[in-house]
């Protein structure tokens, strides 16, 4: 379980993400602290070409056929797409 968490993780920074970060300013008046400013923004990591050359070294393709590779490729291809579309 923990190397599936691992690979996981990996596979994130492999093909990128968002992260939301929330800056907030307060200031003490009358001895209590009282939020004066609220930012939040959504900031994108890049793809990390080292990632995704480690579990591509990892991956053991060599007795796979040529009908796994081929579904190989297309499950990755969708995952990608998933990827995409959930925005990380």
């Amino acid at each position: 379980m923990k190397n599936e968490k691992l690979r996981e993780a990996i596979l994130r920074v492999a093909l990128g993400y968002s992260v939301g970060e929330v800056t907030e300013e307060y200031d003490a008046k009358d001895g209590e602290l009282r939020l004066v400013k609220r930012k939040e923004t959504k900031k994108d990591i890049p793809p990390d070409l080292k990632a995704a050359k480690l579990l591509l070294e990892e991956a053991d393709f060599s007795e796979l056929t040529d009908e796994q590779l081929e579904e190989e490729r297309r499950r990755l291809i969708q995952r990608l797409k998933e990827e995409e579309s959930d925005g990380t």
